[in-house]
């Protein structure tokens, strides 16, 4: 049974006569009869009563055509739904990005996205850049911002770089002023709000620190990113954050630059090798490559 047999079917069956089904759905209308005649053997029963010139459904073409017009209809859906994920009027994106990138890269570009496909549905997974790793390879994400190096190597996965970032020292208007520019040395003994296990910006400031032959002295430890600058703000202590999180902290910090060489992070946008990422997520990593190259 072939979809062109059964449009041809219910055209007949609704014009009751074969001329008029044919010019219908622009057949000839030999063709047309051709192919009830092939439907009807299929089957094993007459669909239409030929009597005299008059077209009537039989029993047989009485209890298909309902079936028929649902599975035509089923098939109409099922070519607007696909028609609608290509041209980006529905769908979903799954994106991965440490809390950082959720501060500080991706709030105006996902307004950009949403603004220019507002059926398209945003699914934010927060994490590091480990966490991340793994739920690209489980399937569960589409996209994911990363951090570079991986933390684990990953050969399943393609990464686009993004853009390098340089990280910066806020601290409270109301607390000693750290000498500017701020040489990793400089953090020997001081008061340090530090992340959570897990991101990437505590393994960064703590590797550099150690490279300096110290271990730093954490206040407060354990947080993510806003509850970072919120205890920077108490006076807690000072951080190493993004220089793109510090500019949209507000003015009631204060932000000092690292010395050269300073920290620079590596961000990368980063999707599954052996799986192409679905039509919306391809048009989302898109605007954030163009991001990336705006100046």
């Amino acid at each position: 049974m072939q979809f062109q047999q059964l449009l041809y079917f219910v055209a007949v069956a609704e014009t009751r006569h074969f001329t008029r089904a044919a010019e219908r759905v622009h057949v000839s209308q030999p063709s047309l009869s051709q192919q009830i005649r092939a439907l009807e053997k299929e089957l094993g029963a007459d669909l239409f009563g030929r009597a005299r010139g008059n077209i009537a459904l039989t029993d047989a073409g009485e209890a298909l055509l309902p079936l028929a017009r649902r599975i035509l209809a089923d098939t109409d859906t099922a070519r607007r739904e696909v028609q609608e994920l290509a041209q980006l009027r529905r769908g979903r994106v799954r994106l991965g990005a440490t809390p950082s990138l959720c501060t500080g890269l991706l709030p105006e570009v996902l307004r950009a996205f949403h603004d220019r496909h507002p059926g398209i549905e945003l699914l934010i997974e927060e994490s590091g850049s480990h966490d991340l790793v793994r739920e690209l390879a489980r399937g569960s994400l589409d996209l994911a911002l990363v951090v570079l190096p991986l933390p684990t190597p990953a050969p399943a996965l393609t990464t686009v770089e993004l853009l390098q970032e340089d990280l910066v020292v806020v601290s409270s208007p109301g607390s000693q002023p750290p000498r500017s520019p701020v040489r990793i040395a400089d953090l020997t003994g001081q008061p340090l709000v530090m992340f959570r296990h897990g991101y990437d910006l505590r393994e960064l400031t703590v590797a550099a620190c150690r490279a300096e032959g110290f271990e730093p002295s954490f206040t407060v430890e354990g947080g993510e990113m806003d509850a970072v600058l919120g205890f920077v703000r108490a006076g807690l202590g000072i951080a190493v954050v993004p220089s793109m999180v510090a500019e949209r902290a507000g003015g009631d910090l204060r932000v000092t630059p690292l010395a050269r060489p300073g920290l620079r992070r590596t961000i990368a946008l980063a999707h599954r090798s052996d799986v192409a990422p679905p039509r919306a997520a391809r048009e989302l990593q898109r605007m954030l490559l163009t991001a990336r190259a705006a100046p």
